[in-house]
């Protein structure tokens, strides 16, 4: 052990690497979170704050609900982990079954986690058309702004600088078709890859419903993104209910499992799934898998949660807090220190004017709001100049007056 390494451990120093955090400015002192209670979260310092962004969108019906905790429970004492390389067990079976029904496709490929859902529906993608003997169809194509997740694969079809600059070695080039819909008709097209209305991680930004209409039409693959959006979030199940698409390929992830647990799924149409089958020597199968996909106590909590959007009528519950939010929202849009208001469901992005307010100590002056949220009791992460609003599902409505409340105190101050 180093002699730098030795007074490292006795200060007490972290060995944590956070994501997307600069470590240097970091306080873990304030933000070390030891306890969740189904919309709080309670830090180590004993402060109990609303988790108005679920956790980076997962949370669906709070932490630690009771239903999804027995269920996590109950099956590890059963099966706590068996390989799908080969072999399967009842619950990811029956979760297949209920996923496929719900978003109308035919087949499950299960993931750890949202960026390996897409990274899955590319390779798929590529595979699908070399098997056809259209080898040529290799190129992607994407909406502006765009953002799909962190592996390689998934930041070649994003589209935010700040996400991929550093990492144009390992990437592809991936087109937008906003400008120029035709592009997607290119006979080098494998698949077009969207995100449904919201484009949660370029700051709640939404699409106009008019600009998947090219969509209908194509040649290529369709691939739908429903990892931010699925689950309820917007209103609707899936926001691509809006749509009327016939996605070839739909990608699943964050609330999956309720928010709880790392699960993921890549869901394709009968056509797709079959130009994967033919005899061993063939080798026709899809060359992906991953080590713990469909971890069966991942699935328990899923199927748990599924459960209960029809026993607590979550979707009803949905239409309440959208209610909630629409009249608060609408005042902040007029209010001098925001740019615009952004919203579909209960993804709500606030853009502020950062030339109108004073960053105090904090990087940005959205980061010295969503301190100022924080010791008010309320926990969100901006998004460049945009406070995010993204309440777990079961959230009481009198939290949102709370939050809205707690959040034009800080913008007057």
């Amino acid at each position: 052990m180093t002699s730098r390494r030795r007074a490292a451990d006795a200060a007490g120093a972290s060995r944590l690497w956070l994501p997307f955090t600069q470590m240097r400015e970091f306080d873990r002192r304030a933000r070390t979170f030891v306890r969740g209670d189904g919309p709080w979260l309670i830090d180590a310092n004993g402060n109990r704050v609303f988790d108005a962004v679920s956790s980076i969108w997962t949370i669906i019906h709070g932490h630690g609900h009771p239903r999804i905790v027995e269920a996590i429970a109950r099956q590890a004492a059963t099966l706590d982990h068996a390989t799908l390389l080969g072999a399967s067990h009842p619950l990811a079976e029956t979760l297949a079954q209920r996923l496929c029904e719900l978003t109308e496709t035919d087949y499950a490929f299960f993931s750890g986690d949202g960026a390996s859902a897409i990274e899955v529906a590319l390779k798929i993608a590529l595979q699908y058309w070399r098997q056809r003997g259209e080898m040529h169809r290799r190129r992607f194509v994407r909406l502006t702004d765009a953002y799909h997740g962190d592996t390689a694969g998934a930041m070649s079809v994003s589209d935010i600088a700040v996400f991929k600059r550093h990492f144009d070695a390992v990437t592809f080039t991936a087109h937008p078709y906003d400008a120029d819909p035709a592009v997607f008709d290119a006979p080098d097209v494998a698949a077009v890859v969207v995100e449904p209305i919201v484009q949660a991680a370029a700051g709640m930004r939404l699409v106009p419903e008019d600009r998947y209409a090219p969509l209908r039409r194509r040649t290529a693959l369709l691939i739908v993104d429903e990892i931010a959006t699925g689950f309820g979030r917007t209103g609707t199940m899936f926001a691509s209910e809006r749509l009327n698409l016939r996605p070839d390929i739909v990608c699943v992830g964050k609330g999956l499992s309720g928010g709880v647990l790392p699960i993921s799924a890549t869901l394709v149409r009968a056509h797709v799934y079959e130009a994967f089958l033919g005899d061993f020597g063939e080798m026709r199968q899809l060359f992906h898998g991953h080590s713990f996909a469909g971890n069966p106590i991942a699935c328990a909590a899923a199927l748990a949660s599924l459960d209960l959007f029809e026993e607590e009528e979550t979707l009803a519950h949905v239409a309440m807090l959208v209610a909630a939010m629409q009249p608060r929202l609408e005042r902040l849009a007029s209010h001098p220190a925001v740019r615009e208001v952004r919203v579909l469901g209960t993804m709500a992005g606030i853009e502020l004017r950062a030339e109108a307010l004073d960053r105090g100590d904090a990087p940005t002056p959205a980061w010295r709001v969503a301190n100022g949220l924080y010791r008010r009791g309320h926990f969100t992460r901006p998004i460049g100049e945009v406070i995010q609003f993204v309440p777990p599902l079961s959230s009481p409505p009198e939290l949102v007056d709370a939050f809205f409340d707690a959040l034009e105190d800080e913008l007057a101050a």
